[in-house]
């Protein structure tokens, strides 16, 4: 394991409601039927930020959005350097995706491949009549030909940094870090 040291944090508790308060009412804007829509969150961050999102409309619209949870171990392009056992958790997808609206949302958005391997995952559970990807942190290095089209915020960073997001529902924290490498 790399080991890294704090550099900056990016964001506090209090920026990342701002944010997710602006995403919501940006996903509002830019839905046309909200009977349609629903978000799949990947696991792990991305479910707490779709389940705040959701709650967030709710709040709005008075509108409950399904949301589901994605487990996208099996479907890496790296599955052979995790290990023999990777630690798979469940996916739950409690909906129908055929013909909804999916938002799927995770923390940070870097090569795309976990967005690749998130889109193998989904189709496996239905045909959706759109995708759109929200992410917290674009930090950018594309490897695939991946675009959210929600974004928290962009970072931009170097191969040597990492964007770390702690969400209280899993750290017991609540912060965005930008990490370095530091051997």
């Amino acid at each position: 394991m790399t080991a890294t040291r704090e550099k900056a944090q990016i964001m506090s508790a209090s920026e990342i409601e701002r944010t997710l308060v602006r995403l919501a009412h940006e996903i509002l804007e830019k839905t046309e039927d909200l009977d349609r829509l629903a978000f799949v969150g990947i696991r792990r961050r991305g479910v707490p930020i779709a389940q705040r999102l959701a709650a967030k409309i709710k709040a709005l619209e008075n509108r409950d959005i399904p949301v589901g949870a994605l487990d996208i171990t099996l479907y890496r392009d790296d599955l052979s350097m995790i290990g023999a056992q990777p630690l798979v958790n469940a996916t739950e997808i409690s909906f129908p995706v055929t013909d909804k609206d999916i938002i799927l949302t995770d923390d940070v958005l870097f090569t795309g491949r976990t967005v690749r391997a998130a889109l193998d995952a989904l189709f496996d559970h239905g045909r959706p009549a759109r995708v759109q990807l929200l992410v917290l942190i674009d930090r950018g290095h594309r490897e695939l030909p991946i675009e959210a089209r929600f974004v928290g915020r962009t970072v931009p960073t170097t191969r040597d940094e990492m964007v770390e997001v702690r969400l209280r529902e899993i750290d017991q924290t609540e912060k965005v870090l930008l990490m370095e490498k530091t051997g």
